[in-house]
């Protein structure tokens, strides 16, 4: 079934990320991790649909994207970030992509981070963040989406920021190696949450495998 909704709001969160608000079909609902279709309700762009993760709650009465532009495409997402507050999307029902299945550590790359950010959200609301843990890998600081949300979840240690362009003495610095998670994670016999460029993905995939992570409980979106 196909919805057409307003945008309500944006604004940037990040020097190239924007938050979109937008109106919420009546008993819409979705559950945190899960993604529709969207598509630029204008004739030019209808036909381009792309997907784009939920970043709001189900219980809230709006929904909210969190997206990245890529202006070097020319594509939707470019669009997207012209797009002004009453320009009108068309949604599709929600799918799966990444689902919450228990205390683990969640990995992500640059706006990989988006598909975890409902799911996190619906954990530190019913007060049941517990043990998870985030590694969450940027180029630079200002590429950073919701720093300081994502620090409020988290205690100290169960938040590793890290850079791969930038030294700064407050992130840890490099890539996300077979080392690294040697180092930074201590048990492999939990659930990881990966997601990011593909590149990033199988890296981790395969570094978490041969350090004895189970390939079953592994839960991928990239």
């Amino acid at each position: 079934m196909k919805y057409t909704v307003k945008i309500l709001m944006t604004e940037f969160v990040t020097h190239n990320v924007k938050r979109f608000i937008l109106e919420k079909p009546k008993d819409f609902k979705y559950i945190p991790g899960q993604a529709t279709e969207i598509r630029i309700n204008l004739p030019k762009w209808k036909s381009e649909n792309r997907p784009f993760t939920f970043t709001s709650l189900n219980d809230d009465l709006v929904l909210e994207f969190t997206i990245k532009c890529y202006p070097e495409h020319n594509g939707v997402t470019k669009k997207l970030h012209e797009l002004l507050p009453g320009s009108e999307l068309i949604i599709e029902n929600p799918f799966g992509t990444i689902n919450y299945k228990g205390t683990g550590t969640f990995i992500a790359g640059g706006a990989g981070i988006t598909p975890f950010i409902a799911i996190l959200r619906q954990l530190k609301k019913e007060n049941k963040i517990g043990e998870n843990k985030l590694i969450f890998s940027n180029k630079e600081k200002k590429d950073i989406i919701l720093e300081q949300e994502l620090t409020s979840m988290f205690p100290k240690d169960d938040l590793i920021l890290t850079l791969t362009e930038q030294k700064n003495q407050d992130y840890k610095y490099g890539l996300i190696s077979k080392e690294f998670l040697k180092e930074n994670i201590k048990d492999f016999n939990q659930h990881f949450y990966i997601c990011g460029p593909p590149g990033f993905v199988k890296g981790i995939k395969e570094a978490l495998i041969s350090l004895g992570a189970k390939k079953e409980i592994l839960v991928i979106e990239a």
